[in-house]
């Protein structure tokens, strides 16, 4: 038997990595204008970074983390998330005492041993963002506006962002406590995986996914209500500032998502017509991290977007463009004579910026323009007898099917003024 891709993993396959690349590349621009530079971590890390970052109590350390034994028998995990490895960096580089804020972006896979389903792998792969060094409400607001023109920029305007705040320690105990004596008369109704965690930390039950568990707790004691004063000026600031800019938000009680480092404002967003798992990314401020793996006491925030849900999203909403392989201009060769000039005509289109290619498989002058055709290119360049002879080439849009000649002089201007108008008429 051929050997396959593990359960849970793909190939990404031309044509759809031109629509991963477009993807990636919109996301990064609007990083860009947010004042964002990448960083890139080790795709593993030492286990106890994530055991002591994200939280021993959490199924992704509980469950999900893939975990080995390297030769010097030293314990590895490949990353399950990006935020505790990018805490890691800033420490053992000391970011921390350069420029405040630090404002990183990153996108690349992780993994996490779970049930594959549609949009949901064992590697998935984000696209997130992380703020360190500054605890105001303002930042907080700032990083969620980003999030929703990000997904604005890949043609999702539709969404419903989920919000709510997770307090700070102190306040949290409180909750804790109220939540505990609430639920505690109703264990034996909780899923197994909430019996065994409902002591260590309650709010794992608010963020169970098992309908039955959230009714057994009905009626159950609100954060929002046991928040300190701080952490609720901390909230409606964040609010107030969506508001005043036109985002629209939805608070959540149930929401605390599934880390153990999280503090203050946590957040999801949603995306409508998707299927149940709607969620295509969400995140929140985690103030105590860096502290928690031996660093300054420094605050932060950030959240991640699942790409593989968002190209979902996008193909649902009819916004995903394969792009097939990005190919501008083909260059058809009417006879072989002519090769060396085609290749010619490619260097120079290519110099200047144009994607462009030609038949390598001796196909016939009707074969390549079908080839053109399949490969997506909205213009053809034909090179044959009349051309070279009078010192021009013959360019075909391939969907108006219109022909122009342009001067050799003129080649790179003309095939430029031509691509831009064939995008306005597909605009």
């Amino acid at each position: 038997m051929p050997i396959k891709a593990p359960r849970g993993t793909y190939d990404i396959m031309p044509p759809v990595s031109r629509s991963w690349q477009v993807l990636e590349e919109r996301l990064k621009e609007v990083a860009r204008l947010y004042g964002y530079q990448e960083i890139r971590t080790p795709l593993f890390e030492y286990t106890e970074l994530f055991e002591r970052g994200v939280g021993e109590g959490t199924d992704i350390v509980s469950k999900e983390m893939y975990t080995f034994y390297d030769k010097s028998g030293r314990s590895l995990t490949l990353r399950p998330e990006m935020t505790a490895s990018c805490a890691r960096a800033l420490i053992e580089h000391s970011a921390h005492t350069g420029l405040l804020p630090i404002k990183w972006f990153y996108y690349g896979p992780m993994f996490r041993y779970d049930r594959p389903q549609s949009g949901r792998y064992r590697q998935f792969h984000q696209f997130g963002v992380e703020v360190f060094g500054s605890a105001s409400p303002m930042v907080d607001a700032e990083v969620l506006m980003m999030m929703v023109q990000m997904l604005k920029a890949i043609g999702l305007k539709e969404y419903r962002l989920h919000l709510n705040s997770v307090g700070c320690p102190s306040c949290r105990d409180s909750y804790r406590q109220a939540l505990l004596d609430h639920i505690k008369p109703f264990c034996k109704e909780l899923c197994p995986d909430c019996q065994q965690r409902y002591q260590q930390n309650p709010l794992r039950v608010l963020d169970c996914k098992n309908p039955g568990c959230h009714q057994a707790i009905t009626g159950y004691p609100r954060l929002l209500d046991h928040l300190c004063a701080d952490c609720a000026r901390h909230y409606q600031r964040v609010q107030e500032t969506l508001k005043g800019h036109g985002i629209s938000f939805l608070h959540d009680d149930q929401l605390v998502r599934g880390l153990d480092y999280y503090t203050n404002t946590a957040f999801e967003i949603h995306i409508p017509g998707i299927g149940a798992q709607s969620a295509v990314g969400g995140g929140g401020r985690y103030n105590g991290l860096v502290k928690a793996i031996d660093g300054p006491d420094l605050p932060g925030i950030g959240f991640a977007l699942g790409l593989e849900r968002l190209l979902l999203a996008m193909q649902q909403n009819h916004t995903l463009n394969q792009h097939r392989n990005g190919i501008e201009v083909f260059v058809a060769v009417m006879e072989a004579q002519y090769e060396d000039i085609a290749i010619s005509i490619l260097q120079e289109l290519r110099a200047a910026g144009i994607a462009a290619d030609k038949d390598y498989m001796d196909r016939k002058a009707r074969a390549q323009m079908k080839y053109a055709d399949k490969l997506g290119a909205p213009l053809v360049l034909l090179v044959g007898d009349e051309e070279v002879k009078a010192g021009f080439v013959t360019v075909r849009n391939m969907t108006s099917k219109r022909q122009v000649a342009i001067s050799r002089a003129d080649l790179i201007p003309g095939i430029k003024n031509l691509l831009q108008q064939n995008e306005e008429e597909q605009a």
